[in-house]
């Protein structure tokens, strides 16, 4: 339908809008207008990202803003970049817009790659500070911008050629550092589109901030995907060593023969392996027992300072520092507990070999998260999974937010959704009879589905379990997804599933896997997905003190901390069928609990779902009625 006259100036970069999308425009510009908050749970398809970013973009140009459009996925970066391409043509008005991915993906230096992330950002402060990187230096002359890197950029922005590629591309070919290209085209930018971690990483945003000019309370945050906000901020805010880690850092204090360092960490080592004594798999432990090993015998903070000094001049040599990590780790154990568990794990390498870990695992993102939301201009968190908004709400921290939900634009007529209350993957259900009666009924229902058919499981060994008696009934090809994929693995497992479209093939995968998001099989590439079971794990100790945190702030834990989470997982999956207006799917959850009202609660509230033992005739029906 054509777009209300009241959009007219929102910078909306299509003709037409759906009534959906519209609702969502017009929430979009209340809060941006008002420098106010949303909380949007809105369905794929329903063109999120060209509904925030008009809006956000018009008011950052009238008041002098800047809209920072958050997401971890690549191809959301390409699509946020083509729609703003859109609204420059259509409305034939020019801003800049940056495209920039994480720092250590647009490095020129080898080897990178394999760094973790703490890692690379050492790494690369300790070269640039000591004057060894050449495409960094390229950019500067003395402490001014060089003359190439400005005229890079300058070209870069006539040519409208500011996405990630191209600046890679061009930075790559002149050897100058693409970070700090990218780092110059935002500090010019009305748009940037980048990860999380540019404004929910206080360390890294300090950074950000102070180099491309930006001010915190001048920012629309645009957060796509937002789902994964709270599991991504609680990582960022984590660290972790094991026994192997303080090995290696061991051997590098070996070398340069540090006496009093060798002697902390060969104790803290002892130390974790006393703690284990008795452990199974897990048990928590308190800050006392790590910090007291290293207090008796030295200053703890002037250890920790010593091994980050040491930990540079190894990554002249080479790249990496188990040190470093090491110190990272002991600078964080310091910290406070509320928020936080401390918990000691064992477990076994690729050769066998024992490992004690032990992490400061954050539990609260708001820790992170509430001042970011408090001092922005306005924040926006969409997904097509935000359910129930509420929780996102007070997870994150917002003081105050417009919470919405919209339906799917699609037509409902086009989507099956059914409960088979049959079977159960709960603990006590599990047995080799229970897991070929899974298999039964994923057979029965994939062969009434004209197509291919993705099948999710809440773990490896529970799909291998049922795949045992899967294999051997069906007759149609099975794809049985790897736990671990390089990127051109991914790639080619899933053109060649694709390939079956026609015949039908079965994909045999898990929930929060490599294809339950992110993956788009659009038209016929994808006629149904089953759900087996609810991804509900044993709540491991992580879990449980996450459940007693959220117990005593909201009196949720039960929710917060382990159902709705698990929940949004399958909804995950569940939404890798019906990806345009056209497609026609069958969406089958295969658990009794499933109709449990604990449970069926936590549907959204558009969806229609039918509970049925009779679902071989309902598929059958379904595709027969939309083939005419």
């Amino acid at each position: 339908m054509a777009l209300a006259k009241e959009f007219q100036d929102v910078l909306f970069p299509h003709d037409e809008a759906r009534p959906v999308q519209e609702e969502l425009i017009r929430a979009v510009n209340r809060a941006v207008t008002t420098q106010q908050n949303l909380i949007a749970h809105a369905p794929t398809g329903l063109g999120k990202t060209a509904a925030a970013l008009g809006p956000a973009l018009r008011e950052a140009l009238k008041k002098d803003l800047t809209v920072f459009f958050l997401t971890s996925r690549h191809t959301q970066h390409k699509l946020a970049m083509e729609t703003l391409n859109q609204i420059k043509k259509k409305y034939k008005i020019s801003f800049t817009a940056a495209d920039i991915i994480a720092k250590k993906w647009l490095c020129l230096q080898p080897a990178v790659d394999k760094l973790y992330p703490r890692e690379f950002i050492d790494y690369c402060k300790k070269i640039k500070e000591d004057g060894l990187c050449d495409f960094y230096n390229k950019s500067r002359e003395k402490s001014e911008i060089s003359k190439e890197a400005r005229e890079l950029v300058n070209q870069l922005k006539a040519e409208n050629m500011t996405d990630t590629e191209s600046i890679m591309a061009r930075s790559s070919k002149l050897g100058i550092c693409p970070y700090e290209i990218a780092i110059l085209i935002a500090k010019e930018a009305k748009v940037i589109i980048g990860d999380y971690y540019y404004l929910f990483n206080p360390g890294i945003r300090e950074t950000f901030l102070a180099k491309t000019g930006k001010e915190l309370n001048k920012i629309i945050i645009v957060a796509d995907e937002g789902h994964n906000l709270p599991e991504r901020v609680k990582d960022l805010a984590s660290h972790r060593i094991s026994t192997n880690t303080l090995r290696r850092a061991y051997d590098e204090a070996k070398r340069y023969k540090k006496e009093e360092m060798l002697e902390a960490i060969e104790s803290l080592e002892k130390r974790l392996w006393e703690l284990a004594e008795g452990v199974a798999d897990e048990a928590y432990v308190n800050k006392d027992q790590l910090i007291r090993e290293i207090s008796e015998m030295t200053d703890y903070d002037e250890m920790v300072t010593d091994m980050h000094e040491l930990a540079d001049t190894i990554r002249e040599e080479q790249r990496q520092s188990s040190l470093g990590t090491v110190a990272s780790f002991l600078e964080a154990w310091a910290g406070d507990d509320k928020g936080f568990t401390r918990i000691l794990a064992r477990s076994f390498g690729l050769k066998g070999e024992e490992i004690i870990t032990v992490q400061y695992r954050c539990l609260d993102p708001s820790l992170i998260t509430k001042d970011v939301i408090r001092a922005a201009y306005s924040t926006i968190l969409m997904s097509g999974t935000l359910s129930p908004t509420s929780m996102y709400k007070e997870v994150l921290g917002f003081d105050t937010a417009e919470e919405a939900s919209y339906k799917s634009p699609f037509p409902e007529k086009n989507k099956l959704s059914i409960i088979i209350p049959r079977t159960s993957t709960k603990y006590e259900s599990r047995s080799d009879d229970m897991y070929r009666e899974i298999a039964e009924i994923i057979t029965r229902s994939a062969n009434k589905i004209p197509g291919n058919v993705a099948v999710f499981f809440p773990s490896y060994t529970l799909r291998d379990d049922v795949n045992k008696h899967f294999s051997k009934l069906t007759d149609k090809t099975v794809f049985v997804e790897k736990q671990k994929f390089t990127k051109k693995e991914k790639l080619d497992f899933l053109e060649a599933f694709k390939g079956y479209k026609n015949v039908g093939a079965v994909l045999m995968g898990v929930i929060g896997g490599n294809f339950a998001e992110g993956v788009d099989l659009p038209g016929d590439f994808l006629k149904g997905v089953i759900i087996v079971g609810l991804p509900l794990e044993r709540p491991n100790l992580e879990t449980e003190a996450l459940i007693k945190y959220y117990d005593e702030k909201f009196k949720k834990g039960w929710d917060y901390g382990y159902l709705f989470p698990a929940f949004n997982r399958a909804l995950q999956s569940a939404g890798r069928c019906i990806r345009s207006e056209t497609d026609k799917g069958v969406i089958i959850f295969l658990d009794e609990r499933y109709t449990w009202k604990n449970y069926y609660r936590c549907f959204p509230p558009s969806w229609d779902i039918k509970a049925t033992l009779l679902y071989e005739k309902l598929i059958e029906d379904f595709f027969r009625e939309n083939e005419r």
